[in-house]
């Protein structure tokens, strides 16, 4: 099954550098290989939901989807835990500061079938931070290095790098853990893999056999990193399964502090966009660190992540703008909250304000209505823009999953 499997020479090996529970940058980074599969891309599959799910359910969504050992798989993974919290006010504010984003994870984490866990891995990494790039060493929240972001698709520049774009990565980096446990078929190992690389573990599975499911952290013999990498994980989901047990309350989030994606369509300064949207602007830049010229391009990146109230100010405001110039009509953003498609049967929610997208005007309904797949377009968004059912849009092309491509003609109305 070795030759099915790596499909790919070994020169096409990518570098994923996982970094401790500090955001400081090693000096000499862990490696890890690339899929031999093309990651999939992540503008097919961006994070587009029905509807707000409230944060109060967060951590039960995160505990039922767990598949790793619990706080007693490993006397490391209490040990950890408690070190996390061994202040529980201290504990409670970084939880406070990253709900947000967690959130967002969580979400994309829920969409590509990866387990709570790794919502959670950005904890480990970075604690979920930006980590800005610097030369050849890791950044962004995941840590990822510039060969494995170009390998993964993900754009790095000046202006622009995408490793610190939570969107592109994050979907990115589920879509890649997604792969090394169809490889592997062992979520542990996949977190092996994610730290140490592919090819590293495997040449281990190979030789050593394949770990039983105890004891909870396999004692192949990995570097002692990527087995505290691991344990770390482990610690983390340890403390939100069991909160009670450290003396911490776990944060939770108004639905309008959820994070929610807006779509650009000209160039904007992050300034101009947070005075739109009526929220500091280093609030704005911290989740949103890709820009790093402080430029939203429609052409790299091309969308902000900000509080659902704030977004909807920049929405309105843009839209108010473009209206009132002529000249400026392509201006408008769309919001595009941050949760998964919640299935098929769910017709898209529309509000009073919605825009009615000028390719669907009176009468269409009658006859076919054709969309050309552009970036960032998804099955959900198309739904929602042409209100339509996600079932309908599926029939009409006949589509048997959730997968489009950039390019794609798509029917998105027609005569039932």
């Amino acid at each position: 099954m070795k030759h099915i499997l790596r499909p790919l020479p070994l020169a096409l090996s990518l570098l994923i550098a996982a970094c401790a529970t500090t955001p400081a940058p090693r000096t000499t980074p862990p490696s890890a290989e690339a899929p031999a599969t093309r990651v999939p891309d992540a503008a097919a599959a961006a994070a587009v939901p029905q509807e707000p799910v409230t944060t109060t359910n967060v951590w039960e969504r995160l505990r039922g989807s767990f598949a790793m050992a619990d706080c007693a798989g490993d006397p490391a993974i209490e040990t950890w835990a408690r070190r996390y919290t061994r202040s529980p006010k201290h504990f409670e504010a970084q939880m406070r500061r990253i709900l947000p984003r967690l959130v967002y994870v969580e979400a994309s984490a829920m969409r590509h079938d990866v387990p709570g866990e790794f919502a959670l891995l950005p904890w480990v990494e970075s604690h979920f931070n930006p980590v800005p790039p610097h030369k050849n060493r890791p950044a962004g929240m995941w840590q990822i290095i510039p060969g494995t972001a170009r390998h993964m698709g993900l754009d790095v520049g000046r202006s622009y790098d995408a490793r610190l774009d939570l969107t592109e990565s994050t979907d990115k980096v589920m879509a890649l853990l997604s792969h090394y446990h169809d490889y592997f078929q062992d979520w542990r190992l996949a977190d092996y893999a994610y730290n140490a690389g592919r090819y590293g573990i495997e040449h281990l599975v190979n030789r050593e056999g394949a770990p039983a499911a105890e004891p909870a952290v396999p004692t192949l013999p990995v570097r002692a990193g990527t087995r505290a990498h691991l344990v770390k994980l482990m610690a983390i989901a340890c403390v939100v399964r069991e909160p009670e047990r450290f003396h911490v309350t776990l944060p939770t989030l108004d639905e309008d502090e959820q994070l929610v994606a807006v779509e650009v369509k000209r160039r904007l300064s992050l300034k101009e966009a947070a005075r739109h949207a009526g929220l500091p602007l280093e609030a704005l830049s911290v989740i949103n660190a890709g820009y790093r010229n402080g430029v939203i391009d429609p052409n790299r990146g091309g969308r902000l992540l900000l509080p659902r109230r704030h977004a909807n100010q920049l929405r309105a405001t843009l839209l108010a703008e473009a209206l009132g110039d002529p000249g400026e009509r392509t201006a408008s953003v769309s919001a595009k909250p941050a949760l998964p498609d919640l299935g098929d049967d769910d017709t898209p929610a529309t509000s009073k304000d919605e825009h009615i997208p000028d390719t669907l005007p009176a009468g269409a309904r009658d006859k076919p209505v054709v969309h050309v797949v552009s970036r960032g377009d998804t099955l959900f968004e198309l739904a929602h823009r042409y209100h339509v059912r996600v079932a309908q849009l599926k029939r009409w092309n006949h589509l048997d999953g959730s997968a489009i491509r950039i390019g794609q003609k798509l029917t998105v109305s027609a005569p039932d």
